[in-house]
């Protein structure tokens, strides 16, 4: 696949610049033989960091997720947290003291024990102003987690979460949180070694070996060529980790990741986007590609501080033009389901409230009260969408030059399109650099808090620049209450704001997960809400 780089890109949310840092721990490898892997995915793109802290892209998680691991894990067939590196837990009777028992004789890959301490450096480390982790929010549950993050208060010591003794971790919680344990196993808060960052700092994912707390090692990264990762022998559940050797391959066309795997030089492809859109109807028919819902969601992004969207009426106005069934009938086609809500349906202990329809006559009515009938005076406007040459890029242009035909017939605007590369589309849109953008978000875990949490004033995934006082209020409160009639009730609210009356996003179609391989060959991976599929239990069949 191409020469060897060994380089390592990674996003800082401060600045978003990519880098490249030479890894000659890494180089060493490339030119000597090498054993085959035992399982080989496609994983679509190349990731932008293996650091927890700061990754955001599934593609990055799936790997991270096999190096690092937390103090719970999910386990494969409903994604449900279950005993990571701790073994067990007690929950005080208001819900708001958890302690966590470390497993006796825990150790990084490198040797050396995990202790408490390196829980809590973790965790204080994702909220450290200067590490910019936009899932820094994940532990704001905390007490004085959210003041430590935005520098309200200095001192690490006054935030939940403390070293009783080597083995035990206490975390104190402001409220109850009824799917903390579920963010204990997401990688903000999976366990990094103290020493190494802090010898090597920003540069400590270039220096081998590397020390990790999960299942795997990382033995290679070749930048456009494959990460390498495998079997850590001091991993805790290390004799049931199925797979010895695992390599990941970055792979942008559809076309490619199809050859690879019809050739026999892949095992498993990961992503609906890694299917030939042309050939979607014929493959979704083989055994071997399968197709399953799963809680996540595809909209649009409103730059609510740039005119004329600041204006909530000519946001509805956009909403109400689109025709969601048009578009999974002609562009997705693979049985998604079209949405007007965020929060995608089968969320544990929630069903969403209706939010806006296609309604182009009343599109038209608001659109002209906002002062723009029959759409004269409208600035033309961009929309921003990431692609790259697989069929990802595709969709998303596909769906953006549906939308620009729906608003310009319905209500007489134009819309320009601007297509640039992914490092380049998250950089923007965290900057407010846009005007529409297209949007997804897969849960985080099985509740409604990760789709309407992020929606908060100022929170690091909100990215719209709009902020409501009575919808914070509303999803604070919900966190806050452990009824869950009552929780539900707080967060339809919530979310009845966000989607009917502001409108900071368009919501369009709930996706469906859509990966193949041949489960007479590969197994271990189970079709579960959250479209997580951990490594150590995948394993290739051998005949």
């Amino acid at each position: 696949m191409g020469f060897c780089k060994c380089a390592r890109r990674m996003f800082r949310r401060a600045h978003f610049v990519f880098w490249l840092a030479l890894l000659p721990g890494i180089l060493a490898g490339c030119s000597r033989p090498e054993p085959p892997a035992d399982l080989t995915i496609i994983n679509s793109v190349e990731p932008e960091s293996l650091d927890p802290a700061i990754i955001v892209a599934q593609a990055d998680m799936r790997v991270v997720q096999g190096l690092f691991e937390g103090l719970t894990r999910l386990e494969p067939v409903q994604a449900r947290a279950v005993p990571g590196l701790a073994q067990n837990w007690e929950i005080s009777s208001d819900g708001l003291t958890y302690t966590f028992h470390l497993r006796p004789n825990l150790k990084w890959s490198t040797g050396g024990g995990i202790s408490s301490t390196d829980v809590v450096y973790s965790w204080i480390r994702a909220l450290k102003p200067q590490t910019a982790s936009r899932y820094a929010g994940q532990l704001y549950y905390l007490t004085n987690a959210e003041a430590f993050n935005t520098g309200s208060i200095k001192n690490p010591d006054l935030v939940g979460v403390h070293a009783v003794d080597p083995l035990t971790v206490r975390v104190q919680l402001h409220s109850p949180t009824a799917f903390f344990l579920d963010l204990c196993a997401f990688p903000t808060l999976a366990v990094v070694p103290r020493q190494w960052i802090e010898k090597y700092g920003d540069h400590w994912l270039t220096h081998q070996p590397l020390p990790v707390s999960g299942a795997y090692e990382l033995a290679e990264w070749r930048l456009n060529d494959r990460i390498r990762l495998v079997k850590n022998p001091n991993y805790w559940d290390a004799a049931h980790t199925r797979s010895r050797v695992i390599d990941f391959l970055p792979v942008g066309s559809a076309s490619t990741a199809l050859n690879l795997y019809m050739s026999g030089q892949a095992d498993v492809v990961w992503d609906k986007s890694m299917i030939p859109s042309q050939l979607l109807d014929l493959l979704l028919k083989r055994p071997d590609f399968h197709s399953f819902g799963y809680l996540g969601t595809y909209f649009i992004r409103f730059n609510t501080t740039r005119k004329p969207f600041d204006d909530p009426r000519v946001r509805q106005a956009l909403a109400l033009a689109v025709d969601k069934d048009w578009i999974v009938k002609k562009i997705t086609r693979a049985g998604e389901k079209t949405t007007s809500h965020l929060v995608p349906d089968g969320t544990r202990d929630y069903t969403s409230p209706e939010g806006l329809g296609h309604d182009v006559a009343r599109a038209r009515q608001l659109l002209a009260e906002a002062g723009y009938p029959g759409g004269r005076g409208f600035p033309r406007f961009e929309y921003l969408f990431d692609g790259s040459a697989g069929a990802g890029g595709n969709i998303h242009e596909s769906i953006a030059l549906e939308l620009q035909q729906m608003w310009r017939e319905a209500l007489g605007i134009q819309m320009d399109l601007r297509q640039v590369e992914t490092q380049v589309f998250w950089g923007m849109q965290s900057r407010l650099d846009y005007t529409l953008a297209r949007s997804s978000w897969i849960a985080d875990y099985d509740d409604a808090n990760t789709f309407l949490g992020m929606f908060v004033t100022g929170d690091g995934n909100n990215e719209t620049g709009w902020g409501n006082p009575r919808y914070d209020s509303l999803v604070h409160e919900a966190n806050q209450t452990v009824d869950p009639l009552k929780r539900e009730h707080l967060f339809q609210q919530a979310e009845t704001i966000l989607i009917r009356d502001a409108v900071p996003i368009i919501p369009l179609y709930i996706y469906v997960g859509v990966n193949y391989f041949d489960t007479n060959k590969v197994r271990g991976i189970y079709e579960n809400v959250l479209d997580d599929h951990p490594l150590q239990w995948i394993v290739k069949v051998k005949k």
